[in-house]
């Protein structure tokens, strides 16, 4: 079996969701409280063992590049001030040479297409797809790891999920499990079922943005047709593959957090604010603070 090595991210997208914020700042690069919510993502491969970065991105996307770049002029600036805290945390948030490659997604054709202009970065090896607009505060591990640690166990393609209630399953893409209730953080699944009534919802797990998938969906992406809205889904491509390979929902530990739209970028502000290790505290001050103004 091959280990995990590699991850797909896709970055192309307008981020019209939070305009007129991502009119010149592509939405991965909007600050959730000390940082960018692509760098949480790019956080939480690396600490899964991902070794090489594959962004997808598009036309103004340029600023994604340059951050995870070496910033000569601002280091050598930094250390010539003697502001080592500050020159270590932007050290810190660059790649190795070599750890990443960029390639562009030239027509908003859907998740499954950018997935699929990775195909020739990724070759024939299992990969990781981590959706930018989800950030993952997991518990004991960041989420991809603990999905790298159970593909360590099964193999196949794994899909990360979380429960929600039964009255919001109408509000997510859900999985359909092979056997109902199961208990363990490990569940086989037979289908996706995107949006359903509440009372016909085949599971209350709640597909949350994370994936290791095995590279023979490349061949199912290059022969997709069209989806809901038009465009090449990966839902789609996944549901093909299950009927020749194992998948496995898995039950992370830890909480998501969807910066698609303001509201819920602004939850994701502050649940990050919070679970700050060194200025949690004092955050926490700030929005009492400013509650109590209201």
């Amino acid at each position: 079996m091959k280990p995990v090595r590699k991850a797909v991210l896709p970055v192309a997208g307008f981020g019209t969701r939070v305009l007129p914020a991502t009119k010149a700042v592509p939405k991965e690069m909007l600050t959730v409280f000390d940082r960018p919510a692509l760098q949480y993502v790019v956080d939480e491969a690396r600490e899964a063992g991902i070794e090489h970065f594959v962004f997808v991105t598009g036309r103004g996307k340029q600023a994604i590049e340059d951050y995870f770049d070496k910033a000569f002029e601002l280091e050598t600036t930094l250390e010539a001030k003697k502001k080592d805290a500050i020159l270590a945390e932007v050290r810190a948030a660059a790649l190795p040479p070599g750890a990443a490659s960029f390639t562009r997604q030239q027509a908003a054709l859907g998740l499954g297409h950018a997935v699929l202009c990775a195909r020739d970065m990724i070759g024939d090896e299992p990969f990781a797809v981590l959706l930018p607009d989800v950030i993952v505060n997991g518990k004991g591990g960041s989420c991809l790891k603990q999905m790298v640690d159970a593909y360590n166990e099964v193999g196949g393609n794994i899909i990360a999920v979380d429960e929600v209630p039964q009255e919001r399953v109408n509000q997510y893409g859900v999985i359909d499990p092979v056997t109902a209730g199961d208990a363990g953080p490990l569940v086989k699944m037979k289908g996706m079922v995107e949006k359903p009534p509440i009372d016909k919802a085949p599971s209350r797990l709640k597909i949350t943005g994370r994936y290791i998938l095995q590279p023979q969906v490349f061949d199912l992406l290059a022969t997709q047709t069209p989806g809901a809205g038009g465009e090449i889904q990966l839902t789609d491509a996944m549901q093909r593959l299950m009927s020749s390979q194992d998948f496995h929902a898995f039950k992370y530990a830890g909480q998501d957090y969807d910066c698609g739209d303001k509201l819920l970028y602004l939850e994701a502000f502050a649940a990050m604010a919070l679970a700050h290790p060194e200025l949690g505290a004092k955050a926490k001050a700030v929005l009492e603070g400013v509650l109590k103004k209201g």
